[in-house]
Parts: structure tokens; C-alpha cells; sequence
């Protein structure tokens, strides 16, 4: 032990560095911020973001169809969709940073944001761009809508985006060649707002359970925190039941058939959400095709859930990739800004192609491009 005593020290420094930081986002989190309201907004602003790999092949679809579907509102000035630049993972390895300072000033002038995936190199300090947006941005909720009617499937996931394992990314703490530490932090004030945010989900679509899943029997201090505020949220809502499941058998429950039907709104921290989120989708139909949503007072971050697929730019074969997830992240935007109709639209208009299946995107040659798709589904829009 006496071998480390420096070592000691320094970790010992850096952990009241962290707990002064986190304490301090915690007193800003309980001043508020100012709420943004889009009714009667003079003009909406979207910022577009490729990102990486199949990124902005796909995004650039996305992006076509929001101008076609907002083209009476871009024409008359009250949408403006804006073209993001410098997040792609070679302008952020050159500068060093996870997002470059102006490309987060220009985003930050934008109401909401549709991105790409982008990525994350793996070792080294450099933290991912999600985690640090969501950060920056204070998009406290990430929202994922799971759906399989023939299933009888209809949930929809709240997981908290700014806290537990990743608030603090690459900042643990490490005894070379001994052990190394990451930290998992829950606050009061960033867990019942995401309770709160699921809660009034459930209240406003006619929902009569949230299951608040933790592992709160072994993580007592952090997952015991979240347990109690969400149900101490829970008393403010009578009329809907408040369940608890642990993370290790509700990964189970969500392939069995015969309980997970019961499931509706989910509520849960950070890490075990990135997880199951993945699990719910597969079951919808792989990562592919679901849409994420990470929503916060003042903004809100429209994405795909799925990676930048390497492989396919490596074969040659990024334009066939599947834009189903980056539109159903559209139609969740055009729904947070208040275009339900159009919205409406793009969701009718991608059952009415998986229905008639006149364009298939394989995620190979063998099916169609990601633009034929788009083309097709526009079609489509316009006999709605």
C-alpha cells in the first residue's frame, strides 16, 4: 500500500473534483431551465447532422423527406432546416474533442437536431458525441417507442440520458497495473425529472403502468436512490401502478411471451436502458428499425439507434442501408415541433411500403437504395 500513496492521493483529488462538479449540476438542474414551447413559434429551426459511416447516406434521405413534407413551411419561413457540419469522426479525432466547439455553437442554435450515428473510438480519453451532446444539450430523456401489434407489443422506454455510468465518461480513476474505477452517479433532481417525464407520458396517452427497473438490490446506493424517488414521483399519480422489476429479468420478460404484453411505459437509469432499448428493438425488428428521441427543456436530439455499419462503407454498399430507424426518429421530431399531420403522414405512408413491399432495402444489392426507398415512400405521402 505504501507504494501507492501518490497514486492514492491523486484519485482521492480527482473524486472531490467530480463530486464538486456533480454537485453543481445538481443546484443548476433544481434552478430550471427555460421550457421550449413551439406553439406559436415564429420559426422552427432544424439542424441535419450526417455523422459517420452510413450516416449521412441515410440522413441525407431523411432530410429530403422533411423538406418534402415541410415544404409549405420552409417556403413560407416558418421552418428552416439547416445543414450541420464537422461531426464526423475525423474533423473530431484532429481537433481532439468529442464535439468541436463550433459545431456545438451551431447546433446550439438550432431548436432541435436529426443526426446520424457517429463514432466512437474505442480506447483512449475521447468520449462518445452522444454522451457529450446529451450533456451539453441537458437532454435529460431518451425516449424509444417499441412497437409489434401482432404481437400485442406497445411500449415505450424513458431512460435517464445525462447520468450513471457515463456522465463521467473516461474520468475514473486508475492504480496502473492494479485496478481502475468508473463511476455510476444518480442526483435527486436529474431522476425525478425522468420520472416525472414518464409519469405524464402515461397520464396523457391513457397508460396504467410504469415498470421501474434497477438492480437496486445490489446497487443500493445509486439504483436504491432511483427506485425511491421514481415512486415518491409515482404518489403524484394514483391512477397508474408503479411496478418494480430488476435489469435480469426484465431483459427475460421482454422475450416472454407470455408477460410481456402487460409491459407499457418503462422507466430506467443510463446504462441498463442503452441495453434493453437494444433488446426491445431487436424484437421489433432489429436496431434498424427503431428511432430515438433525447429530449430535454430547451432542446431535443432526433436519432437512429443503431452504429455507423463500417462494414457496408468497407464493401461499397452504404446506399443500400435501411432508413427506417433516422424516419422514425423524423416522425418523432415532426411530432415534438407540433406537426402532427405531417407526421401522421410519414407513419402511414412507411406502413403502407412494409405493407405493400413494392421496395425492399435488404442492407445488400440485392434490394433497394436507401434513396429508391425515400422516392418511394414520398410516392406514397402523396396518395395518403
Amino acid at each position: 500500500m505504501a507504494n501507492f500513496e501518490k497514486e492514492i492521493e491523486a484519485a482521492v483529488e480527482q473524486f472531490r473534483t467530480l463530486i464538486t462538479e456533480q454537485l453543481a449540476r445538481e443546484e443548476k438542474m433544481e434552478a430550471g431551465a427555460a421550457k421550449k414551447n413551439f406553439d406559436g413559434s415564429e420559426k422552427i429551426v432544424i439542424g441535419v447532422c450526417g455523422g459517420d459511416g452510413i450516416g449521412p447516406i441515410i440522413t441525407a434521405e431523411a432530410e429530403r423527406v422533411l423538406h418534402f413534407l415541410l415544404k409549405d413551411d420552409v417556403t413560407a419561413g416558418k421552418v428552416e432546416i439547416r445543414t450541420i457540419e464537422g461531426l464526423t469522426i475525423e474533423n473530431r479525432m484532429a481537433l481532439g474533442c468529442a464535439v468541436p466547439p463550433d459545431t456545438l455553437a451551431a447546433i446550439k442554435e438550432c431548436d432541435v437536431l436529426l443526426k446520424g450515428p457517429t463514432t466512437t473510438p474505442k480506447g483512449g480519453t475521447m468520449e462518445s458525441a452522444n454522451v457529450t451532446l446529451r450533456r451539453e444539450l441537458d437532454l435529460f430523456a431518451n425516449v424509444r417507442p417499441v412497437s409489434v401489434p401482432e404481437k400485442n407489443i406497445d411500449w415505450i422506454f424513458y431512460r435517464e440520458n445525462t447520468e450513471g455510468e457515463y456522465v463521467l465518461g473516461s474520468r475514473g480513476v486508475e492504480i496502473p497495473g492494479k485496478l481502475a474505477m468508473d463511476f455510476k452517479v444518480t442526483t435527486t433532481e436529474g431522476t425525478k425529472r425522468i420520472a416525472r417525464a414518464a409519469f405524464e407520458y402515461a397520464k396523457a396517452n391513457g397508460k396504467t403502468n410504469v415498470a421501474i427497473v434497477t438492480k437496486a438490490n445490489i446497487m443500493k446506493k445509486t439504483d436504491g436512490k432511483f427506485t425511491a424517488l421514481c415512486h415518491e414521483v409515482a404518489e403524484d399519480y394514483p391512477e397508474i401502478v408503479a411496478e418494480d422489476w430488476y435489469i435480469d429479468i426484465m431483459t427475460a420478460n421482454l422475450v416472454n411471451e407470455n408477460i410481456r404484453h402487460k409491459f407499457q411505459v418503462f422507466v430506467l437509469p443510463n446504462l441498463y436502458g442503452d441495453i434493453i432499448t437494444d433488446e426491445a428493438a431487436q424484437i421489433q425488428g432489429g436496431v434498424g428499425t427503431a428511432g430515438s428521441a433525447n429530449i430535454g427543456d430547451r432542446y431535443a436530439m432526433f436519432e437512429a439507434i443503431h452504429g455507423t455499419a463500417p462494414r457496408m462503407i468497407e464493401e461499397g454498399i452504404g446506399d443500400y442501408a435501411n432508413p427506417a430507424s433516422i424516419l422514425k426518429a423524423t416522425e418523432m421530431m415532426l411530432r415534438h415541433i407540433g406537426k402532427i399531420a405531417e407526421a401522421d403522414k410519414l407513419a402511414r405512408a412507411m406502413q403502407i411500403c412494409d405493407t405493400e413491399a413494392k421496395v425492399v432495402v435488404t442492407g445488400n444489392r440485392d434490394g433497394a437504395t436507401c434513396r429508391e426507398y425515400a422516392d418511394y415512400l414520398m410516392e406514397t405521402v402523396q396518395k395518403i
